[in-house]
C-alpha cells in the first residue's frame, strides 16, 4: 500500500521536471555563450551580463557584481567561475556543471580540431581574426559603460577605478591584479566603513558548508600532493595533470595570464614544441569561450584525445573547487557593513581592471588604423544604442575585419 502525503508526492513530481528544465536551460544558454563569446575573460563578463542579467534576470545587478568581485579575487579563470557560480545558483551543483560544459565545450572541440588538422598553420594575420579583436574592444567598452554607471557612480569609486586602471597599465608584475583588488577593498572599507548597511538580496547558494570546506581542503591537498605524486610515479598523464592543475591554481587575472605560465611548464620540458605552442596560441585568440581551453590544444598535441581530456579537466578543476568552496560563505560576508564597504571598493577596482584591459591588450592589438577605429565606432553604436544582439556584432566584426584587411 502506498503511504505518505499525496500533496507531497505531487509536489515532488512537479519539482523534478522543473529541475531538469532549469538544467537544460542553463546548458543551452551557456552553449550559446560558448559559441559567441569572443575576446577573452574581460569581454566574457559583458556577454554574461547581457545574457544572464539583462535579458533573463537570473540574478540581480548587485549580486552579479559581488560574484564578479569574488571571482576576480580567486585564482583561476574568472569568467568561467562567474558562469559556474550563476549555474550553481540557478540549478544547483549540476547547474554549475552544465554552465561550464556549455561554455567550455565549443572552444575545446575547435582547438582540438586545430591540434589535429591545422597544426602549424599561420592564422595570426587573417582578416577575420582582426575583426574578432575589434569585436572584443566593442564588447568590453559596452561592459565598462554599463558597469561603471552602477559600480562607480560617485567621485570616490570613479577615482578608485581610474587609479586601479592606471596602476594595472604601469605595474604589470605577477599578482599585480590581486594586489590592486585588495587595495581597492581597503580603500572602500576605509571610505565607507561608517555607512549604514545596505540590505542585499540573498544569493541562492544550494551548497552545504560541509561540502564547501571539503572542496577547499581538496584544492589545497591536490596542490601539495600532485607534485609529490609526479616525482614518485613517472607517468606522462600525471605530469600533464600536475602542470595544468598548478597553472589553473596559480593564475590571477584570467586566461591571458595563463599562456606564458603554460609555456614555462611545457615548452622547456619538450611536452610541446615552441612552434606548436605558438600555433595554438594564435588559434586560441580566434575561438570563442574561455582562453583556458588552450590546455585542450596542448593536451591534444602531447597525448592526443586523452591528453585533451586530462588537460581540460585539470586546468578547470581548481576553478570548480574554489568557487564551490567560497560561495556558501559569501552571503554572510557581503551582508557585513565592513565587507559592504570593501565590496564597493572592489567593484570599482574591477571596473578599473576592465578599463585597463580595454587599452592593453585589446585596443593596442585591435585598433591599428583609422579604418579599425571606424569599425569600432559603428559596432559600438549598433550594440549600445540600436541594441543589436552580440552574435550580429560578431558577424559584422568579422566582415569588417576582412574588409579592412583588404584596404
Amino acid at each position: 500500500m502506498k503511504t505518505g502525503n499525496p500533496a507531497s508526492d505531487d509536489q515532488d513530481q512537479a519539482v523534478t521536471p522543473n529541475r531538469w528544465r532549469a538544467l537544460w536551460e542553463v546548458l543551452i544558454v551557456a552553449a550559446k555563450l560558448g559559441l559567441t563569446s569572443f575576446g577573452g575573460p574581460t569581454a566574457h563578463l559583458g556577454y554574461f551580463h547581457n545574457a544572464y542579467i539583462r535579458k533573463r534576470k537570473w540574478m540581480d545587478e548587485q549580486s552579479y557584481a559581488d560574484l564578479v568581485a569574488l571571482c576576480q579575487f580567486l585564482p583561476g579563470p574568472a569568467s568561467s567561475q562567474v558562469g559556474i557560480g550563476i549555474g550553481v545558483m540557478r540549478a544547483g551543483l549540476l547547474g554549475g556543471l552544465m554552465a561550464w560544459i556549455g561554455f567550455t565545450l565549443p572552444s575545446v572541440l575547435i582547438l582540438v580540431a586545430f591540434a589535429f588538422i591545422l597544426k602549424g598553420y599561420d592564422v595570426g594575420h587573417a582578416g577575420w581574426i582582426s575583426g574578432l579583436k575589434i569585436v572584443a574592444v566593442v564588447i568590453v567598452a559596452h561592459a565598462i559603460l554599463g558597469m561603471a554607471q552602477k559600480l562607480a557612480p560617485d567621485k570616490v569609486r570613479i577615482t578608485i577605478a581610474v587609479l586601479v586602471a592606471t596602476a594595472a597599465l604601469l605595474w604589470t608584475v605577477p599578482y599585480s591584479q590581486v594586489i590592486l583588488i585588495l587595495f581597492s577593498g581597503f580603500i572602500g572599507w576605509w571610505m565607507y566603513r561608517n555607512v549604514p548597511v545596505t540590505p542585499v538580496i540573498k544569493m541562492n547558494v544550494p551548497i552545504r558548508r560541509s561540502l564547501a570546506v571539503l572542496c577547499l581542503i581538496t584544492f589545497a591537498g591536490l596542490l601539495i600532493l600532485l607534485p609529490i605524486l609526479r616525482q614518485a610515479i613517472n607517468m606522462e598523464w600525471i605530469a600533464l595533470f600536475d602542470s595544468m592543475y598548478r597553472a589553473g591554481s596559480m593564475v590571477f587575472g584570467g586566461g591571458h595570464v595563463v599562456l606564458p605560465l603554460l609555456e614555462q611548464e611545457l615548452v622547456p620540458h619538450g611536452v610541446v614544441s615552441k612552434d606548436d605552442f605558438l600555433a595554438g596560441y594564435g588559434a586560441t585568440q580566434a575561438v570563442p569561450g574561455p582562453l583556458f581551453t588552450f590546455a585542450a590544444y596542448l593536451g591534444a598535441v602531447s597525448m592526443g584525445g586523452a591528453g585533451a581530456f586530462i588537460a581540460t579537466i585539470a586546468i578547470f578543476l581548481p576553478a570548480f573547487l574554489l568557487i564551490i568552496g567560497a560561495l556558501p560563505f559569501w552571503n554572510v560576508l557581503r551582508g557585513n557593513s565592513h565587507m559592504q564597504g570593501a565590496l564597493a571598493g572592489i567593484n570599482a577596482g574591477v571596473v578599473g581592471l576592465l578599463l585597463a584591459a580595454l587599452y592593453q591588450p585589446l585596443w593596442t592589438t585591435a585598433v591599428l588604423s583609422p579604418a579599425d577605429f571606424a569599425v569600432v565606432c559603428i559596432l559600438f553604436v549598433l550594440l549600445n544604442f540600436w541594441k543589436c544582439p552580440p552574435w550580429i556584432i560578431v558577424l559584422l566584426g568579422i566582415v569588417g575585419g576582412m574588409i579592412v584587411n583588404q584596404i
